[in-house]
């Protein structure tokens, strides 16, 4: 198939999935009502509630979700072929995606703002609750590990990109103070604040004393420095560090001062992303020189993993956290939250499209591809970085130089990332003083205590276990729970929105057939993992104590939760949750 033609049929796909499908889920199912208050002008505080743009806000909403797993997921699972990973994300994003999303959001918006975690208590019942939460904790936790993990490989791995992050910090404060106390726009400083960003990463790709390449500054990985540890895994060890003490701040300062506005550059960046990418792809049509289906991927089955490998791209239970979490807090307007929601989910699915055909049209020859991804395991390890060297080859089908573009993609994968990472811990924390709040333990609900235990937690957890990465190896070790525990968590939070639903006496099908669906999908997954992969049961494979512990609690809780979710949908007159609309 023509790449050309394969970008066109998906774009067309996600144009009609927006324009009717989520029309019809937002007029007949949701049904929004354009009068509501809304929990950001019910609890305006100035700090996380604040009515906010829906394009703002939008911007917001996608780059907290993106993050580098639309990329890294889609770019693993091309190990099975271009064709079923390209179906699933077309799939996914417009029948369960759009409406996850899109209905976690209204769902907190209609019960003042709380998380999907605080409302199965209303839905289910308290255990549910407690058991939620926790699923909810573990999965954060991952996220956390998992992308500080990721931007500080990147750091590593493109010297060149680090300038131009830590530029769009103190720009995004400016842009902050700018839009909220001097109440200018928005767009403007934000069009600026990204030609400075890449304006230095051109520079910084071609003048090598602007490179922050910590390796070479420690001697790289001929020097031992210290602890036994040599100059790669000491830098790896400083950029953790690092990046513990900015989410720190990041995720206790006001939404308004640093987070909106960060994340309101990062949706440009999404957007010149995207266009480099199609547009390179339409003046350069690369051939698809993986296969359609590669017959050779016999190591591990397609069925159930592909599901759980493209998770952000297709269905993420990591965005009904930032729905219910975050985003309902700033919805200015509950018809808003189509665009915010639906639009959201479909903005990732292009990203994931993206680097499909990014990876796919990279290699010179389908035995090219086929030696690159001669296993699973290393479709792993090189997925990542295939799709930045592939987005970088499709840039210069618009005539940008491969090593300026190849600096850019990495600039907006941190990006992204650092996007999601500060996110995720000011989710923690939150889930860390609800639990607080539930056992009375007044300590950990107050607002630094429950994040410097998020923030050591996710430290320990991404530098202490070991792996096959060596030194920090536990991002690179927790990938696979992360990925079935995100669609766990997306099942549940799609059992919510189901029992929700008919509670209110409205057609339940839109979120059902998807929750069936992906719970299948996952618990199977998860089970065959847990046999084969982490203990070595049923296979030749070593135990792994951290992935069994956490995927065995993730596992029976998750169980547990949904026998409580069938219980309560069987009941013939189910409590009715004290939103303010019908």
């Amino acid at each position: 198939m023509d790449s050309i033609l394969l970008a066109l049929v998906g774009m067309f796909v996600f144009f009609l999935g927006y324009r009717f499908y989520s029309k019809f889920v937002a007029e007949k199912i949701y049904r929004l009502d354009p009068n509501f208050t809304t929990p950001a002008h019910e609890f305006n505080d100035g700090k996380d509630f604040v009515p906010t743009n829906k394009f703002v806000l939008w911007g917001h909403h996608f780059t907290s979700v993106a993050g580098a797993a639309p990329i890294v997921g889609p770019a693993i699972a091309v190990y099975w072929g271009w064709l079923p990973a390209v179906i699933w994300v077309l799939l996914g994003t417009v029948f369960a995606a759009g409406v996850h999303d899109f209905g976690a959001l209204v769902l907190s918006v209609r019960n003042k703002g709380q998380s999907v975690g605080t409302l199965a208590n209303k839905l289910i019942g308290q255990r549910a609750k407690v058991l939620f939460l926790f699923i909810i904790l573990i999965l954060v936790l991952m996220v956390n590990a998992v992308f500080a993990w990721v931007i500080a490989n990147l750091f590593i791995t493109f010297p060149s990109s680090v300038l131009s992050v830590f530029i769009q910090i103190p720009l995004a404060i400016w842009i902050g103070y700018v839009v909220y106390r001097k109440k200018g726009g928005m767009l403007l400083p934000s069009l600026a604040a990204l030609a400075t960003m890449y304006i230095a990463a051109i520079v910084a790709s071609r003048v090598p004393a602007l490179q922050i390449d910590l390796p070479s500054y420690f001697g790289g990985e001929e020097t031992i420095v210290a602890f036994g540890l040599n100059g790669v895994a000491i830098s790896f060890f400083v950029w953790i560090i690092i990046l513990m003490i900015y989410v720190y701040i990041a995720s206790t300062l006001p939404v308004w001062k640093l987070l909106q506005p960060r994340d309101y550059i990062n949706s440009h960046q999404l957007v010149v992303g995207l266009a480099i990418l199609y547009l390179g792809l339409f003046f350069s049509n690369p051939e698809l020189t993986a296969p359609a289906v590669n017959s050779a991927a016999t190591d591990v089955p397609w069925l159930p993993i592909l599901f759980i490998t493209i998770a952000c791209g297709a269905i993420s239970g990591f965005h009904g956290l930032v729905a219910s979490g975050t985003s309902s807090k700033q919805l200015n307007k509950e018809t808003d939250a189509r665009f915010v929601g639906y639009l959201g989910a479909v903005g990732e699915g292009l990203l994931a499209l993206a680097a499909i055909i990014a990876v796919a049209t990279l290699f010179t020859s389908q035995s090219d591809f086929l030696g690159a991804y001669s296993s699973f395991d290393a479709a792993n390890s090189g997925g990542l970085g295939n799709f930045v060297q592939g987005a970088g080859q499709l840039a210069t089908g618009i005539f940008i130089p491969a090593d300026i573009a190849t600096t850019i993609v990495a600039v907006i994968v941190v990006s992204f990332a650092a996007t999601t990472l500060d996110t995720s811990v000011r989710l923690m924390r939150y889930i860390i003083s609800e639990l607080g709040s539930t056992y009375n333990i007044k300590a950990i609900t107050k607002t630094h205590v429950a994040t410097t235990i998020a923030v050591v937690s996710s430290a320990a957890l991404v530098l202490l276990p070991e792996g096959p990465q060596g030194f920090g190896s536990g991002g690179y070790v927790l990938w696979p729970l992360f990925g079935t525990s995100n669609q766990l968590l997306a099942g549940i939070t799609l059992l919510l929105i189901t029992v929700w639903l008919k509670i209110k006496g409205r057609n339940y099908l839109v979120t059902l057939i998807p929750m069936i669906f992906l719970m299948c999908m996952t618990l199977y997954a998860m089970g065959r993992q847990l046999l084969m992969d982490w203990s070595g049961l049923l296979s030749d494979h070593e135990f792994n104590f951290l992935l069994v512990f956490l995927g065995t609690i993730i596992f029976v809780f998750a169980a547990w939760i949904v026998l409580e979710a069938i219980n309560s949908l069987t009941k013939k007159k189910p409590v009715e949750p004290k939103d303010k609309a019908m």
